[in-house]
């Protein structure tokens, strides 16, 4: 069976006309670059640690890691203390 010419040239079109679309919207937008602000702000010689330099953010999900980081340690010291600690018989 033979296909229209129409058709074909149609499709052809509106494949076209959508590529055009997704093409051209997907341009309008412009990325600002940030990256000389950061290595600016993150060369500069203050005083404080490389991993706190990014403000507040930075300090609480620090303070949090350390945080969960004892608690690890401690729950995995006391399970292996309750580990080698015999159970009484009764």
């Amino acid at each position: 069976m033979r296909s229209h010419p129409i058709s074909n040239a149609m499709i052809f079109w509106a494949a076209r006309q959508v590529s055009q679309r997704m093409l051209s919207t997907s341009a309008n937008r412009q990325v600002v670059n940030r990256v000389p602000q950061k290595q600016k702000m993150f060369q500069e010689d203050n005083g404080v640690p490389v991993h706190l330099k990014g403000g507040t953010v930075d300090a609480v999900l620090y303070r949090a890691t350390m945080g969960l980081t004892i608690m690890g340690t401690g729950y995995v010291i006391y399970e292996l203390i309750k580990a080698a600690v015999p159970k009484k018989k009764e």
